[in-house]
């Protein structure tokens, strides 16, 4: 019985019966923390350093042109010194309209999120509407394309006549400019779903609400948010240029009081915080819409 085995040796076959090597598994090694921390400073510097190179060449800019004798805008260091009690103090209240940037800024955004978020149920709602049924389309895609290219302050006399308050008209005004977007781009998401999920839900056999959960607003959840992305910009817009006229706490009436004092700095203060505002505002829907559709909807 061995002379096989030893046959097998000899010849340097090794037997059946011998015991085979164990494999080691080779896992990847992990990049050190330095390595990822440098990668990620690296990231960031790429995406913070040219706006900052451009906003100091500017201001340079600036500062050098408003210095000249005649110039009738302020240079950012006058802007600076005529306003740092704004800067540093936001949150005094004397009373009245006699208030700090923050508390225009503020009510401001309250309304906006009144007046945004009633065009956000609406417009999905109606866009939904509008992409779902094409009686609904004929019949409203008309009237929503000519009321959508009426400006915004064309809607405030008729809010003011209709609501006899300067609050409700503003809100009214923010969601009759901001609904359009949403409306429009829901209703495009709804009309671009693929046929097979539509092949889906019959075969499943979803009800209208199941569809609309389940199949409807992710698949148009891209298109939805880009509507809410441009509905919020105009949004933004509307409230500052309609408290000009409703006058009240707000930054847009902060701006034209300013105007009317002839305060220039204070001005130019207001539009900066107005910039960063909208901007944040933007990314903020930007970054919900990314985090809604896994990465789908533009950022």
């Amino acid at each position: 019985m061995n002379m096989p085995v030893k046959k097998m040796e000899m010849e340097g076959i090794a037997p059946s019966s011998s015991v085979a090597a164990p494999v080691v598994a080779m896992t990847p090694k992990r990049p050190p923390r330095s390595e990822a921390y440098a990668r990620m400073a690296k990231e960031t510097a790429v995406r913070v350093i040219p706006p900052l190179v451009v906003i100091a060449l500017l201001t340079l800019i600036w500062e050098l042109v408003c210095r000249r004798a005649g110039s009738t805008l302020p240079p950012p260091s006058r802007v600076f010194k005529d306003t740092k009690e704004l800067i540093f103090d936001p949150f005094f209240d004397h009373g009245g309209i006699d208030k700090g940037l923050f508390w225009h800024l503020s009510a401001s955004l309250q309304r906006v999120a009144y007046g945004y978020s009633i065009a956000a149920i609406v417009g999905i709602a109606l866009g939904t509407l509008v992409g779902q049924s094409v009686w609904a389309m004929r019949g409203l895609d008309p009237l929503f394309q000519v009321l959508r290219t009426i400006p915004p302050l064309a809607w405030l006399p008729l809010s003011l006549a209709a609501f006899r308050d300067g609050q409700p008209s503003a809100i009214f005004v923010i969601f009759i400019t901001s609904v359009w977007p949403i409306i429009i781009n829901t209703a495009v998401g709804i009309r671009n779903i693929p046929q097979d999920y539509r092949n889906v839900a019959a075969v499943v056999q979803l009800n209208p609400l199941e569809f609309f959960s389940k199949i409807m607003i992710p698949a148009a959840a891209p298109y939805i948010f880009t509507g809410l992305r441009i509905g919020i910009g105009l949004s933004w817009l509307a409230i500052v240029a309609a408290e000009m006229l409703i006058g009240g706490v707000g930054i847009g009436f902060f701006i034209w009081d300013a105007w009317n004092s002839s305060h220039i700095s204070e001005i130019i203060l207001a539009l900066f915080y107005v910039g960063i505002i909208g901007f944040v505002l933007d990314r903020l829907i930007a970054a919900l819409g990314k985090f809604v559709t896994h990465g789908t909807a533009q950022s």
